[in-house]
């Protein structure tokens, strides 16, 4: 397994929509392993294909805290098939954008399809932490970030500060 560099804002390809894994084989399987490799090191909750570079509909996700065994989810092609009227707030973070928090409201519960690592579909019902980390991933699929859903001005802020980190490190 491999711990690849994380793509940080305001790099254009997380903004980029990604594309379906069109087969699910053996190099597919070597990449989840690493991303979940990179998630852990990073360390994170959940981690996008996108956010290490590769434009792929796919994701991983372990909300398993330190002290307990790891329970790493793989998600391929995954899709939301309804979400809830009722809403939550997190305060959520992104493993692109470093050390950035901010509270966002997301739908509390969602229904979601993707297939597992042997190419079988599967749908779950997510609520929680886990409805709120599947949705920030998938946003990444799509190319949206979680400052989206704040406002104008913070978001703003937020991008001019990862801006102006990246022009001092060329």
């Amino acid at each position: 397994m491999t711990v690849k560099p994380l793509v940080i804002l305001p790099d254009p390809i997380l903004r980029r929509v990604s594309e379906p894994v069109a087969r699910i084989d053996d190099s597919v399987r070597r990449f989840a392993d690493d991303m979940l490799e990179t998630m852990y090191d990073a360390p994170g909750i959940g981690l996008a294909a996108i956010q290490v570079g590769e434009p792929l509909r796919m994701l991983v996700i372990d909300l398993a805290k330190e002290d307990e065994e790891k329970q790493p989810q793989i998600f391929v092609n995954p899709e939301i098939l309804a979400s809830s009227d009722e809403r939550s707030v997190y305060e959520e973070g992104c493993l692109s954008i470093p050390d950035y928090y901010a509270e966002v409201e997301r739908p509390a519960t969602v229904r979601v399809r993707f297939q597992d690592l042997t190419g079988e579909t599967r749908e779950i019902e997510a609520d929680g932490l886990l409805a709120t980390c599947l949705q920030h991933e998938m946003d990444h699929l799509n190319g949206v970030l979680f400052i989206d859903h704040i406002s104008k001005l913070k978001r703003d802020m937020v991008i001019r500060k990862f801006t102006k980190a990246a022009k001092k490190t060329l």
